[in-house]
Parts: C-alpha cells; sequence; structure tokens
C-alpha cells in the first residue's frame, strides 16, 4: 500500500509539471496575442489553426538551436544555473493545495518564501558566470530588486496569515467561504499585485533588461537551451504568482471553471500592465519598495494583529 502511495504521487506530480509546462506555453501565446492586439496587429497566427501551435514550434526552434559557451564563461555555473532555476520554479508547484493524492504541506507558505528566496541566487550566478559587465550588472539590478520586493511580500503575507493563523494554503479556503479577502485587504492586494511583479521581473519593474544600458540583462550570453529554460522559469512563476493572489484574496482553492477563470484573469492583468505601462526609472523602483510599500504592509499588520486580537 505505502508503495502505491508513493507511485500515485509519482504519477500526479508528473501530470502536474506537464500542466504547468502547457499552461506556460499557452500563457506565451496569450502574450503575444494580447500585446498584438493592443499594438492593432495580428499576433501569431500562421502555425496552426489560429497560431494555436506557435509555442510548440517556438520550442522546437529553441532546444534544436546550437548552444554557444562565451570562452571566458565560468563554464559549470554558467550551464547549470538556468537549469536549478526552472527546477525551483517547478518545485513550487508542489504547493497547489489537493485535497487528493499529493503532497499536504502545513508549512507551505513557508516553503515559498524558501524557494523565492532561493531563485535569486541562480539570477546572481547566471549574471556572473557568462563573464559579461552586461550580464553582470542586468543580474545585480535583478537581484537587488528581487531582495527588496521580498521584505513587502513577506510582509503582506503576515497580514493574511494572521487573519487564518495558519501557514497551510487549505485554511485561506476555509476563512474565505463568507467573505473573500480582497474585500477586507484591498490596499494590500494592490501592494502584492505590483510585488509580484516586481518579483517575476516583469514590466513596468523589469530592470533586469532596460535595453538602452544592459541590451537583455543576465541571460544576454544565453541561447537555445539555456535561455528556453531561463524563460519557462519565469512564465512558470508569473502563472504561479497568479494563483497564490487567487488562494490569497480571490476565495482560496476550488477546482471548478471560477478558479481557472480567475488564475486567467490575474495573468492577463501581468500582460495588460506590460502593454500599457511604460518602464520606471531604477531609484523609483527602490523608493517605492522601501519608502511605500515597506512602511504600508508594516502598518496594515499591526492594524490586522490588532484586528485579529478584538475578535478573539
Amino acid at each position: 500500500m505505502y508503495f502505491y502511495d508513493i507511485l500515485m504521487i509519482m504519477i500526479g506530480l508528473m501530470i502536474l509539471i506537464v500542466g504547468v509546462l502547457v499552461g506556460v506555453a499557452y500563457l506565451t501565446l496569450l502574450e503575444r496575442k494580447v500585446l498584438g492586439y493592443i499594438q492593432i496587429r495580428k499576433g501569431p497566427n500562421k502555425v496552426g489553426i489560429l497560431g494555436i501551435l506557435q509555442p510548440f514550434s517556438d520550442a522546437i526552434k529553441l532546444f534544436t538551436k546550437e548552444q554557444t559557451y562565451p570562452n571566458f564563461s565560468n563554464y559549470l555555473s554558467y550551464y547549470f544555473s538556468p537549469v536549478i532555476s526552472f527546477i525551483l520554479s517547478l518545485m513550487i508547484w508542489l504547493l497547489i493545495p489537493y485535497y487528493f493524492n499529493m503532497i499536504s504541506f502545513n508549512l507551505g507558505i513557508m516553503f515559498f518564501l524558501c524557494c523565492t528566496s532561493m531563485g535569486v541566487y541562480t539570477v546572481m550566478i547566471a549574471g556572473w558566470s557568462s563573464n559579461s559587465n552586461y550580464a553582470l550588472l542586468g543580474g545585480l539590478r535583478a537581484v537587488a530588486q528581487t531582495i527588496s520586493y521580498e521584505v513587502s511580500l513577506s510582509l503582506i503575507l503576515m497580514s493574511s496569515i494572521i487573519m487564518v493563523m495558519d501557514f497551510s494554503l487549505l485554511s485561506f479556503n476555509f476563512y474565505q467561504n463568507y467573505i473573500w479577502f480582497i474585500i477586507l485587504m484591498f490596499p494590500l492586494s494592490l501592494c502584492w499585485i505590483s510585488s509580484s511583479m516586481a518579483e517575476t521581473n516583469r514590466t513596468p519593474f523589469d530592470f533586469a533588461e532596460g535595453e538602452s544600458e544592459l541590451v537583455s540583462g543576465f541571460n544576454i550570453e544565453y541561447s537555445s537551451g539555456g535561455f528556453a529554460l531561463i524563460f519557462l522559469a519565469e512564465y512558470s512563476s508569473i502563472l504561479f504568482m497568479s494563483m497564490l493572489f487567487v488562494l490569497i484574496y480571490l476565495g482560496g482553492f476550488m477546482l471548478d471553471f471560477m478558479f481557472y477563470f480567475k488564475l486567467s484573469f490575474i495573468s492577463f492583468l501581468f500582460i495588460w500592465v506590460r502593454g500599457t505601462l511604460p518602464r520606471y526609472r531604477y531609484d523609483k523602483l527602490m523608493y517605492l519598495a522601501w519608502k511605500s510599500y515597506l512602511p504600508v504592509s508594516l502598518n496594515f499588520l499591526l492594524f490586522f494583529l490588532g484586528f485579529k486580537i478584538f475578535l478573539i
């Protein structure tokens, strides 16, 4: 029986990983389509019906291209940092609070914070091991930005945890039966969504790749498979951040149509922002994290602490 349980968990994990990869593939297609229509053009529409097979042709193209290595790069760390980045972004998906056949975490949020803080190292090593000034600068900017916004993310999370008094993501579902947390914590939810954009290096916070000064940032020296893995890691973390927003603020985890609709809408929001807002200045970004979000999240933390004590 024990072996059968482990086998079922393994099969479930494989299905989950395949599902995430297909989801990421079609998120890229959605992004290109939406950006196309925002800019009054079509987007991909040649491969398959309405461009539906475009992500697969992109994947085949990327993984079959020749892999180039800079002569002076630190080969091992250069080669393995995209792989580790991709593995970390898939590991976070273990958190999905299924009611059946999966690993159930009591300390899910702690696991999420650990995995996201590990992701910083892969970006830093990818930038450093390429041995290019542009890659190193892009990596340093991405790391500084990610660490700054992790602080505000964890403090915003603390407010929700105080309301639930549990680190398990299943509890958020039970506590949001009657009222969603987005109604109780509207300003915090807006801070969360913009912090998660900064955390995943998305527009208007994509300073790792300021075209005018840093070309493409820490991934400039990567080609073919390495670049594809960095790309997949970024998009799977976008999808996961959208899911976490739905879990914490929009009614928790329910395996129904509305859950997937909410998840798709928040992912669409990431793309919509990219098509609409220009990039910030770098010092403004840091100012926003330390002078705006940090005090706001700390004040809300104290407020919800008092709120919870008053309720008890």
